[in-house]
């Protein structure tokens, strides 16, 4: 299968690399890496085991040209590109698959493919890229494969099945809209307060900043549940979250919480990809994570205090937005 990874950062990287590893043509589109991966490969450090690869590299969507698979693993912020960067790699039958963060990416892949080319996945993995070419895995590492808008289908289980043939745990979904509000329940508490512990646990409740505006260094997923009154906003966000998804007709349990919780004690003092951003002063991916979900609860006839007071500290924080101003 020649596949495409456009988004060489830790996600595409380390999922290309593996898919590189087991036999896969695998071609990386790169800009500012391109020379170093080139030359060096990918190097994934792993407590599974370190490896590298040496994967096909192009500069252009066309230098790689038509693909079997796309996988798009762009910060949510770079979508505005898809029609730049994606048609030269469609032919007829090209799959394009998602593995991007929060709501909202397939519908948008959907502006320039027909529905039946589209699938989305969920990464419940712990990765940094932490120099060009070099990825440190920490924990986990599992993909949820679904259909956009489409029940699974044939093409749906080979695919998980050639993820699991080179090493990455992958199971099929009936419904990718329930499994991204599942992932949210994680993602929106410790992506989200993650950056917003820089403003104080007052501002947070409060949903202010006061000026000057006085950061404190960022909190990673161990130090958040350590902290009494901070494990306590995480489990209230992520009771919210449930609470919009039900409206929504998805039916998540309340014991999500605790699971997820539990799964991320593991994790050590991970710093989630939002939390990187910020301290790269790179812009958030504000809209899919965040603004996108409390839309559609709002919508629903959900209230959500404290995600709305959340959303409202990061607009004040995201440095793609303090850029423009």
């Amino acid at each position: 299968m020649k596949i495409a990874v456009v988004g060489c950062g830790a996600v595409g990287s380390f999922y290309g690399a593996k898919l590189a590893r087991a036999g896969d043509d695998v071609h990386f589109l790169l800009r500012s890496d391109f020379e170093t991966v080139r030359r060096h490969g990918v190097q994934v450090r792993s407590p599974q085991g370190d490896f590298r690869v040496q994967p096909r590299c192009g500069r252009s969507p066309q230098e790689i040209g038509v693909s079997d698979l796309v996988i798009i693993a762009l910060k949510t912020t770079a979508n505005d590109q898809f029609a730049g960067l994606l048609p030269a790699l469609m032919g007829a039958d090209t799959v394009l698959l998602t593995l991007q963060n929060g709501l909202g990416n397939e519908e948008q892949l959907a502006a320039i493919a027909p529905i039946d080319r589209i699938m989305g996945g969920l990464c419940f993995v712990c990765l940094n890229r932490i120099e060009p070419g070099v990825i440190l895995h920490l924990d986990h590492g599992q993909i949820i494969l679904g259909e956009f808008q489409r029940w699974p289908e044939p093409r749906t289980h080979d695919l998980a099945s050639r993820f699991r043939n080179a090493g990455v745990p992958c199971a099929v979904t009936d419904n990718l809209a329930r499994a991204h509000w599942e992932k949210l329940v994680w993602n929106v508490p410790f992506n989200g307060l993650g950056v917003a512990s820089a403003a104080g646990l007052e501002s947070v409740q409060r949903g202010e900043l006061d000026e000057p505006v006085r950061l404190q260094p960022c909190l990673s997923t161990e130090k958040l549940l350590k902290d009494e009154a901070w494990e306590r906003l995480v489990r209230e966000l992520m009771r919210e979250i449930i609470a919009g998804a039900r409206k929504l007709g998805f039916e998540l349990s309340e014991e999500l919480a605790d699971k997820q919780i539990e799964r991320t004690r593991t994790m050590g003092a991970y710093k989630a990809s939002t939390l990187i951003d910020f301290e790269r002063r790179q812009p958030l991916e504000l809209r899919s994570l965040f603004l996108e979900p409390l839309r559609q609860a709002q919508v629903a006839g959900v209230q959500m205090p404290r995600l709305s007071s959340l959303c409202r500290v990061l607009e004040k924080l995201d440095p793609g937005l303090q850029s423009t101003k």
